[in-house]
């Protein structure tokens, strides 16, 4: 993919979340933009494929109603995490227990209103996006590389031992967190 084809590819993306952020916030569905895009408002390069959005698991229904009357498509996910609608070939995860979490009133209380391309919306904090990035590492899913920019670029924002305290459990987490502070991309004595 050339560099204009990906950049087209962003912007038709921007587009969808524009339009799907939209529509949840005239349905009135609580939501907050997490992700490449959520990380992309806080400051980091784009390097996304699909829109993330958090719900509790109790408003995807509505959610899902809201965006199909939009004439976006919704199709059943095999994860018993997410549901998925696209907005023609451009996929919107609706994510409402992300790494087995679920998503609450107080994780959708600590978003923040932020413009992402000229649209006000819930944006979730620095802090969550690294807890539920580092608890997504698995055996099989454990590609370092395309988050590395993610932390430099958020750095600053993130409470790092808090971080480190709340995905103590994960060992993948563990692993990540050490390698940044080997790099120097984060410090302390909290691992």
């Amino acid at each position: 993919m050339s560099h204009v084809e990906s950049q087209a590819g962003e912007e038709t993306l921007l587009t969808s979340l524009k339009r799907a952020a939209s529509v949840l916030k005239e349905a009135d569905v609580r939501f907050a933009l997490a992700g490449g895009f959520a990380a992309y408002a806080r400051g980091a390069a784009i390097s996304t494929h699909d829109v993330d959005f958090v719900l509790r698991e109790q408003d995807v229904d509505a959610a899902v109603a809201a965006l199909t009357a939009a004439g976006m498509r919704y199709q059943e996910a095999p994860e018993d995490w997410l549901a998925k609608v696209y907005d023609d070939d451009r996929l919107i995860d609706l994510i409402f227990r992300p790494s087995g979490r679920p998503v609450d009133e107080g994780l959708l209380a600590r978003a923040e209103e932020l413009p992402v391309a000229a649209v006000n919306m819930p944006v979730l904090p620095a802090d969550d996006l690294m807890v539920m990035r580092l608890l997504a590492f698995t055996e099989t899913a454990c590609d370092f590389s395309d988050f590395l920019h993610v932390c430099r670029a958020l750095r600053e924002q993130v409470d790092w031992p808090k971080v480190a305290k709340e995905t103590a459990h994960s060992p993948y987490a563990y692993a990540f967190l050490t390698l940044l502070h080997r790099l120097d991309v984060i410090e302390g004595d909290f691992l």
